[in-house]
């Protein structure tokens, strides 16, 4: 069976897949294959810092690899925080202080259309591909629910009067930017021989 590192340590992300790739592929974590550098992602797009993920690990340990990466694009702030969505307010990674920040530079505008974008990288055989996942929305004015993680509690979807934080995981992953993204991968990879 063939083999694919997941550039995660995520363990409800690489249980997904490997539920889903199981006839096809033997999925591994970067546990798996003794990977415990922090790889930087210092490009200035999301398939970028998904590509040099992907590209490290099979440049540094000769393995298939798949990774990801994912930004919160605001329309009325130019796309920000973007690339930088997790370490927008500093480089903590502080989620409350990240959407404080946003919820600040959208004080009194009333376009608030953003959207999700999530970017998978895929290198198989010594070829790169991409994938992408969207969910269109708008960011609410206030923090509502605590499921999920990130900017989920201002993140309201289009077709929803809910923010994602008020979802629960099940309805969330059935329409979510990763969701879409590992969607179109998969059916890529199930026909490819």
């Amino acid at each position: 069976m063939n083999k694919l590192v997941f550039a995660t340590n995520n363990e409800h992300k690489l249980r997904e897949i490997r539920e889903i790739l199981k006839d096809k592929f033997e999925v591994l974590s970067l546990d798996d294959i003794n990977c415990h550098e922090d790889i930087e992602e210092t490009a200035d797009t999301l398939e970028g810092n998904a590509l040099i993920k992907a590209r490290y690990i099979t440049e540094k340990y000769g393995c298939d690899c798949f990774a990801d990466d994912t930004g919160l694009e605001v329309f009325e702030l130019n796309n920000a925080p973007g690339v930088i969505s997790a370490r927008y307010a500093g480089i903590d990674k502080d989620s409350k202080a990240n959407m404080k920040k946003l919820l600040h530079e959208l004080e009194g505008s009333s376009d608030r259309k953003a959207r999700f974008r999530t970017v998978i990288a895929l290198i198989i055989g010594g070829k790169e591909y991409l994938f992408e996942g969207i969910v269109p929305g708008r960011i609410t004015e206030k923090e509502s629910g605590d499921e999920g993680f990130g900017y989920d509690p201002v993140f309201m979807p289009e077709g929803y009067d809910v923010t994602f934080a008020l979802m629960s995981s099940a309805d969330k992953n059935a329409i979510s930017h990763r969701g879409r993204a590992m969607s179109a991968m998969i059916e890529f990879l199930k026909n490819e021989e």
